[in-house]
C-alpha cells in the first residue's frame, strides 16, 4: 500500500517471491484502487482481458482447391439410355508423372469469410427460418407466393453479396454435381428440379444465370437461391447470366416486381448483389462452365480471375462475351451475333478452346432448347437450359447436368407440368 500511494513499482526482492505472485499482486492492488464494488460484471470481464490477453487465432481462410491431379491425355465416349443420353469424360492411363498443380495466388476482389462461429450459427438459424418459409409452398398450387419480409431479402443480398466477394470470379468445382441452365423467375419448376435432383445439401449444384425476369416469381426464385448458396458456399453455386444486369431486368420484369412487390430499394440491393457474381466455373479441370459463350479476347482463364468486382455488364469485352455470345454450328470462326450484342463462334473456336486449355466440354445455357438439353460441335459443346414450358410459349423440357465422381454425365429431364402448359395463352398443349 506505501508503495502504491507514493506511485512506486513492486519489486520482486525477496527470495520466496517469484514473477507469478508480483504479477497477481500487482493487479489486486490495481482493482483495489479502482474500487470494483462500483464495476459491473461486463466492466470486470473486460479488466480480465486486459490484464490476461487471449491468444490470436488466425481466421480461417476460404482457399481455391489446388490438389486436383491432371492427366496429359482425355477423352469422351458416349452412350445412349432409354430415358437420357450419358457421356463420360475420362483420363485415360498415362505413363508419365503426374503432379499436384500450383497453387493459384487469390485475385484481389477474393476476400477470406472471417466470421465468428457464434455469428455462423446465428446466420445458419436465420437462413433456415427463411428456407422454411420458401418451402412451405413446395405442395400448394404454383403461383403461390411467399411474401417475404422485405428487411430479410436486403439481410441475403447482403449476406450472399459478402460470400460472392469471398470467391474467385472462376469457380473451381469439384464433382459430383448437378448443373441447371436459365430458371427465369418459374419458382414452381425450381422446386421441382430440387426434387429431382435432391435438395442441398444432399446435392451440389452449379446454376447458369438468367434467375430473374420473364415469369412472376424471380423474387422467390432468388431468394432461396441466395438462402442456399449463404447455408452451403463450398457446394452451392451461382453464375451470372445477362439478365443479372440492371439495364436488362428493368425491361423484362424483374424491376416491375420488386416495385410491385416491394420496392425499388429493393430492386436496386440486388442490381449491386448482380454486380458481384462470379461469371465461369471448371468443373475438375475438364468441363467449362459459363452462361454464354466464348470471347474472342480470351486466351487465359486467368483473365477471368482478374476481372473486377462489383462491374456492370459492359457492352463488349470478354465479361460481356461470357454472359452472351451463342455457338453456331454451321459457321466456322467468328461472327456478329443477331442479339445486336457479342458474337456468334463456330466449331473450329470450340475445338481450339478445348485443346488449349486441356478441356473436354464446354456446358452453357442462354437458348431455349426442345429437350432441355441439346449438344453441337461433335458433343464438345452442351447447351442446358432448366425452364420447362418456357413463358408459356414454349412445350420445351428443362434438364439438369448430373455429373458424377468419375466425371460420367448423365441427364435428368423435367417435362411441362400437364397443368402448366399453356399459363401463357400461347403455348402448345
Amino acid at each position: 500500500r506505501e508503495n502504491n500511494r507514493r506511485g512506486g513499482d513492486w519489486r520482486c526482492t525477496g527470495l520466496g517471491r517469484n514473477c507469478c505472485c508480483a504479477l497477481i499482486c500487482g493487479f489486486g492492488v490495481f482493482c483495489a484502487s479502482l474500487n470494483l464494488g462500483k464495476l459491473g460484471e461486463r466492466d470486470l470481464s473486460n479488466l480480465v482481458f486486459l490484464f490476461f490477453p487471449q491468444p490470436h487465432v488466425p481466421p480461417m481462410l476460404s482457399t481455391i482447391k489446388t490438389d486436383t491431379i491432371i492427366s496429359k491425355t482425355s477423352r469422351i465416349s458416349s452412350r445412349g439410355t432409354e430415358s437420357s443420353s450419358i457421356f463420360i469424360v475420362s483420363s485415360a492411363s498415362s505413363s508419365l508423372p503426374t503432379m499436384a498443380a500450383p497453387a493459384i495466388p487469390l485475385p484481389p476482389s477474393h476476400v477470406p469469410n472471417q466470421s465468428h462461429p457464434r455469428i455462423a450459427e446465428v446466420e445458419a438459424d436465420i437462413v433456415d427460418r427463411l428456407l422454411g418459409e420458401l418451402l412451405a409452398v413446395k405442395d400448394a398450387r404454383p403461383g403461390t407466393e411467399v411474401n417475404l419480409a422485405e428487411d430479410d431479402i436486403f439481410w441475403l443480398c447482403r449476406k450472399c453479396r459478402e460470400t460472392f466477394l469471398s470467391q474467385p470470379m472462376l469457380l473451381e468445382v469439384q464433382c459430383p454435381v448437378n448443373v441447371c441452365g436459365d430458371t427465369h423467375g418459374q419458382y414452381h419448376d425450381l422446386l421441382r428440379l430440387f426434387e429431382m435432383g435432391r435438395f442441398p445439401p444432399y446435392s451440389n449444384y452449379i446454376f447458369l444465370g438468367d434467375y430473374v425476369d420473364r415469369a412472376k416469381q424471380s423474387v422467390e426464385t432468388m431468394c432461396l437461391l441466395m438462402c442456399y448458396k449463404i447455408r452451403y458456399p463450398e457446394s452451392f453455386f451461382l453464375l451470372r447470366g445477362n439478365h443479372e444486369c440492371a439495364s436488362l431486368n428493368r425491361i423484362y420484369g424483374f424491376y416491375d416486381e420488386c416495385k410491385r412487390r416491394y420496392s425499388i430499394k429493393l430492386w436496386r440491393t440486388f442490381s449491386d448483389l448482380f454486380n458481384c457474381m462470379p461469371v465461369a466455373a471448371v468443373i475438375e479441370d475438364k468441363i467449362m462452365c459459363m452462361h454464354g459463350g466464348l470471347s474472342p479476347e480470351l486466351h487465359h482463364l486467368s483473365q477471368i480471375l482478374s476481372l473486377p468486382r462489383p462491374v456492370d455488364v459492359p457492352d463488349e469485352g470478354i465479361l460481356c462475351d461470357l454472359l452472351w455470345s451463342d455457338p453456331d454450328a454451321s459457321a466456322e470462326g467468328w461472327s456478329r451475333n443477331p442479339r445486336g450484342v457479342s458474337y456468334l463462334f463456330g466449331h473450329d473456336v470450340i475445338e481450339d478452346f478445348l485443346a488449349e486449355h486441356d478441356l473436354d466440354l464446354i456446358c452453357r445455357a442462354h437458348q431455349v432448347v426442345e429437350d432441355g438439353y441439346e449438344f453441337q460441335a461433335s458433343r464438345q459443346l452442351v447447351t442446358l437450359f432448366s425452364a420447362p414450358n418456357y413463358c408459356g410459349e414454349f412445350d420445351n423440357a428443362g434438364a439438369m447436368m448430373c455429373v458424377n465422381e468419375d466425371l460420367v454425365c448423365s441427364f435428368r429431364v423435367l417435362r411441362p407440368a400437364r397443368h402448366l402448359v399453356g399459363r401463357g395463352g400461347k403455348g402448345r398443349g
